[in-house]
């Protein structure tokens, strides 16, 4: 389960590391967020052809675009499907008829600063509560969450109505290992940076795309952190403070 997560880094910050070559007009409306929760607008870093003038399109350009956080599917008859699919089990991708187009040919990478996981009380702990825990990389570089993207066109809106079209994401998940297994029993897919182009190029299969997933994953540390990121109300760098 990946359910928030952290994106505050400047849109140039995310188009420097990523090479990205085009910004659509909107990300640059999304403010920095510490708390971006499920049907959110999210960043999402993708290889699209360039549409030219002509409405032709051209060659492959890397671009920081949104959408929205729970991917609808381009078949499906109601858009709040997308809210029981923020998260895409990597065991699920080939078969899920939801994610299996999308991871051969509209893989993206949700560009992060870090994400929340909740820890459960151990067995006879004098509280209920759950732990919140803030997991980023420990040189405070950005993190790459491995997604999937769709097109959904609302038939209920015009051909030349410019919203009919519903851009929207979700986020791979996979089983947690050593340290991170403790706090949570899922993570994010996280992509080292050496295989985001090969993540991003349509041309690489869903075969080429299962090989980079099962390979080796960034390192992040975990910080307790309070319980004011469990409102998805608050927001702001004082939800990422380390707590005792």
């Amino acid at each position: 389960m990946c359910g928030r997560y952290a994106s505050f880094r400047e849109d140039q910050q995310i188009a420097d590391e990523f090479a990205i070559a085009s910004v659509a007009d909107d990300v640059r409306l999304l403010p920095p967020s510490w708390n971006l929760a499920p049907t959110d607008p999210v960043r999402i870093v993708v290889d699209r052809p360039e549409r030219l003038e002509d409405g032709t399109h051209g060659a492959l350009t890397r671009q920081l675009r949104t959408a929205r956080w729970g991917l609808v599917p381009s078949w499906a008859t109601d858009p709040s499907i997308g809210n029981r699919l923020i998260n895409a089990r990597v065991e699920s991708l080939l078969g899920k008829p939801a994610f299996k187009r999308p991871f051969a040919l509209r893989r993206a990478l949700l560009p992060a600063d870090g994400y929340y996981e909740w820890q459960a009380p151990e067995p006879g702990a004098l509280t209920r509560t759950k732990q919140p825990y803030y997991l980023h990389p420990a040189d405070g570089g950005p993190l790459a969450l491995a997604g999937l993207y769709e097109f959904w066109k609302d038939p209920t809106k015009a051909d030349d109505d410019p919203t009919r079209w519903l851009v929207s994401a979700t986020i791979i998940t996979t089983a947690a290992t050593g340290e991170l297994a403790r706090i949570h029993d899922r993570r994010p897919l996280m992509l080292r940076r050496e295989a985001w182009d090969a993540w991003l190029d349509p041309a690489v299969d869903a075969a080429g795309a299962m090989e980079l997933v099962l390979g080796p994953v960034p390192e992040v540390v975990a910080t307790a952190i309070s319980t004011a990121v469990n409102a998805v109300a608050n927001d702001g760098p004082e939800l990422i403070r380390p707590v005792d």
